[in-house]
C-alpha cells in the first residue's frame, strides 16, 4: 500500500514491481530494495513507492 503524492489517496496494489540494488552504507553493505509502480484512481497519475528494504 501507498500514498499518492499529489492526493494523498491510499493506492492498495501496485501495477508492477521490480528489485533494485541501493548504495552502500558506511560499513560497504548494500541495500536490496524493492520498488513499486502505482496508478492512482483518483487523480490518474503514476507513482513510485519503495516497498522493502534489505541488506544484501
Amino acid at each position: 500500500m501507498a500514498k499518492c503524492p499529489k492526493c494523498g489517496f491510499d493506492v492498495l496494489s501496485p501495477r508492477k514491481r521490480w528489485k533494485m540494488a541501493g548504495r552502500p552504507d558506511k560499513a560497504g553493505k548494500r541495500l536490496e530494495l524493492e520498488i513499486g509502480l502505482f496508478d492512482c484512481p483518483k487523480c490518474k497519475g503514476a507513482f513510485r513507492a519503495v516497498l522493502g528494504k534489505k541488506k544484501v
